[in-house]
């Protein structure tokens, strides 16, 4: 536990059977569950993560493949269920320092916000450790997602590392999530539009030379997910009046 709290870690996994078992071991001990949600991986990713010899381990494996955004609300799911009071989500891949769990949670476990986010582009090392052009196109969907979600200080909107409250997870496991690339920017919205309280906290930038998996087409795939989560956010303003 942390500060009194019972805490899940959800670990969204597609084809990560050379890092997951690694990225198990190296969870935080104060977390009580970790939950892997394996995406249905065609590789080894669900023998390697058992592998990892963690007790706190609960892996669930899709039959079909749904998209990270759907896998972390599985692990949602499988958090609740487990009566964790607030859930973390942190990357297969070993993108996230583990050192940072305990910011990330904190606010969180202290009844100080619903939703923490991490954010990168505060943290000192990002301009030594982020590539430029994963910089620029952060910042920019950063600046989209503040202006359609009504987030003025929204600064890292598609930082995958963070932590959740019950309340807010039942907000999203009754309300749903965009399951594929443009998730963090639909969960934001949605959040906000149901009055939780988002923060950020700096996070290190890590990465291990792996490329990224956004395509060319999926930039108007999170400019069609931000444009909803607009005119969501307006038909809630219209409707409260």
């Amino acid at each position: 536990m942390y500060s009194g709290v019972r805490i899940a870690v959800v670990i969204p996994a597609f084809r990560e059977e050379d890092r997951i078992a690694e990225t198990v071991r190296t969870v935080p001990s104060f977390v009580d569950h970790v939950v892997v949600v394996d995406d249905a991986s065609d590789d080894a990713t669900s023998a390697a993560a058992r592998a990892a010899g963690d007790t706190r381990l609960v892996l669930v494996r899709h039959a079909d493949n749904r998209g990270v955004g759907a896998a972390i609300l599985t692990g949602y799911r499988e958090a609740r269920a487990l009566a964790a009071d607030v859930a973390a989500v942190m990357a297969g891949d070993g993108q996230m320092d583990p050192l940072d769990l305990p910011a990330v949670v904190g606010p969180v476990a202290r009844g100080e916000a619903d939703y923490v986010k991490g954010d990168r582009l505060r943290h000192p090392s990002v301009w030594k450790d982020m590539p430029l052009h994963r910089l620029l196109g952060t910042s920019a969907l950063a600046w989209m997602t503040r202006h359609a979600a009504g987030l003025p200080s929204l600064s890292d909107s598609q930082c995958g590392y963070t932590a959740i409250g019950a309340a807010a997870m039942d907000c999203l496991l009754h309300e749903g999530m965009w399951a594929r690339y443009g998730y963090p920017n639909d969960l934001l919205g949605t959040l906000a539009r149901h009055g939780h309280r988002i923060h950020e906290v700096a996070v290190k930038p890590v990465y291990r030379g792996e490329a990224s998996g956004l395509r060319p087409w999926h930039v108007f795939t999170i400019g069609y997910v931000v444009g909803r989560v607009a005119a969501r956010r307006a038909a809630s303003s219209l409707k409260s009046r």
